[in-house]
């Protein structure tokens, strides 16, 4: 997936002694991680769109079209989960800009500079989302 490109481009960020959560210096960091993650994922559509158009063939060979249409609809649901992604990396950079970033939706606690760091579009603290993943397993039973 994408996200596990991030790490390569963008070193883990150091808190220094006193710094104060959510500074300017870390929203700026999270900032240009989501920015690049975005761009990474509108390439990578962009890409799919003209390669799919580029090798729209015809073949006669049923099992060799089944295989293209296989190969289609894989790559459709990647581009529809980066899709999402995006989705939620605007949403990220919304509560940047509104100042919510980096604190839970349920309890408004602080998510932690290394949650945010592996998941840069984690809206909830980690206590908050297992509570959460629990219920779901609970509901699906």
């Amino acid at each position: 997936m994408a996200e596990d490109t991030l790490h390569k481009q963008f070193p883990p960020y150091v808190q220094a002694a006193g710094e104060e959560y959510m500074s300017e210096k870390q929203l700026a960091h999270f900032r240009a991680i989501l920015d690049s993650l975005k761009g990474e994922l509108v390439d990578d559509i962009e890409r799919t769109v003209h390669t799919m158009q580029d090798e729209a063939t015809v073949f006669a060979d049923p099992n060799d079209r089944a295989s293209q249409e296989s190969d289609i609809a894989l790559e459709l649901r990647n581009r529809d989960r980066e899709r999402k992604l995006i989705k939620k990396i605007d949403e990220a950079i919304a509560r940047i800009e509104e100042g919510e970033y980096g604190y839970c939706d349920s309890c408004g606690v602080e998510i932690g500079l290394k949650r945010l760091e592996a998941r840069p579009t984690a809206t909830m603290c980690i206590d908050c989302k297992t509570l959460e993943e629990m219920r779901e397993r609970q509901v699906a039973k």
